[in-house]
């Protein structure tokens, strides 16, 4: 197995402080027969040389610059000059476990080609991790554990972007990092899912993944709230959505009328419920307002649930049971 090459596509910008504990992890993996392909994206620290520094003294760092600007155009160039029969992703700011390419590579081999291999993942922080990331840990590697990632892909990305391993065909199939859509990472999982690649069960922690207050993905507009709802919706749109059947939508909160102005936009019909006596019967986008009761006289509905109390959610939950509906073809949790 140490004779296939897994090329790593590392983009980085401003991450001195990391960068040494990320390259020592990749330099410490069981696996050895890869190639990092690190591109510095117009740091203005020292980051630039700490990884001259290991280019110099390991062949398997190469080094390049964008010429672009952003994630996804340092991805793409790595990827273009990449020579790796399998494909992953790492971040600069955050660690490999030492066996992590040995276990994704032994995974996606023993699966083939059609899938990609996950794994879980550990938050940390020198300030302490919030409730909300830990939440996400434990939420996204209960998934990863079973693999069924994609069965709440429209809740949040499901697969880490910097925890994944797939093979180089099935990239190029999946047409990853073209064109540009943000966030990148929840983008590549929507392809993944749209090319049916399949997620194989994993156990083991892959990957600790640094928490600190600079980090893009707190900081970047390209990751703010209202752009996963429209690449969420887009890919309802595209990959979900059953144009035969009754639109509804649950939840009259900021989610839910910003998926419904999407709607509207989008020339796509819908029905609107809420539980707020307020709100039901007023018209919001031209939309009226309804109450749950007028459920039971749609036919064959199909749902976008947009309500995020968590007691409310498993509700929602047994009374799809209970008419054997089925999330990611009958219903959606959107939050």
């Amino acid at each position: 197995m140490q004779n296939e090459l897994i090329s790593i596509l590392t983009p980085f910008k401003n991450t001195a402080e990391f960068l040494q504990a990320c390259l020592d992890s990749i330099i410490n993996q069981t696996y050895e027969n890869w190639e990092l392909l690190i591109v510095n994206d117009h740091s203005t620290d020292e980051s630039n040389q700490i990884v001259l520094n290991y280019a110099k003294s390991d062949s398997r760092i190469k080094l390049f610059q964008n010429n672009g600007t952003g994630i996804i155009e340092s991805l793409r160039l790595a990827f273009k000059n990449s020579q790796g029969t399998y494909i992953t992703r790492m971040d600069s700011d955050d660690i490999m476990t030492p066996n992590k390419l040995e276990i994704l590579i032994g995974n996606l081999k023993k699966y083939g080609q059609g899938h990609v291999a996950v794994g879980k993942v550990k938050y940390f922080s020198d300030v302490g991790i919030s409730d909300g990331y830990s939440k996400y840990e434990k939420w996204i590697n209960g998934l990863t554990e079973k693999g069924i990632n994609y069965s709440e892909i429209y809740k949040e990305c499901v697969i880490p972007s910097p925890c994944w391993m797939i093979h180089r065909n099935d990239l190029i199939l999946c047409n990853a990092f073209n064109p540009n859509f943000y966030p990148e990472d929840y983008d590549l999982t929507f392809r993944f899912y749209k090319y049916d690649m399949i997620c194989i069960p994993c156990h083991n922690i892959l990957h600790h993944w640094r928490d600190y207050s600079t980090r893009t993905s707190r900081t970047h507009e390209h990751y703010a709230q209202n752009y996963f709802l429209e690449i969420k919706l887009k890919y309802f749109l595209e990959l979900d959505y059953d144009s035969n059947r009754s639109l509804v939508i649950w939840g009259a909160g900021f989610k839910g009328k910003t998926i419904a102005k999407l709607l509207v936009d989008n020339n796509v019909p819908f029905h609107w419920i809420c539980d707020n006596p307020k709100k039901i019967g007023k018209h919001i986008y031209n939309q009226e307002m309804l109450p749950f009761s007028v459920l039971k006289t749609i036919k064959n509905p199909q749902s976008i649930i947009t309500v995020a109390n968590e007691q409310a959610q498993k509700e929602i939950r047994k009374y799809f049971e209970s008419l054997n509906l089925h999330p990611v073809k009958d219903y959606f949790f959107f939050c």
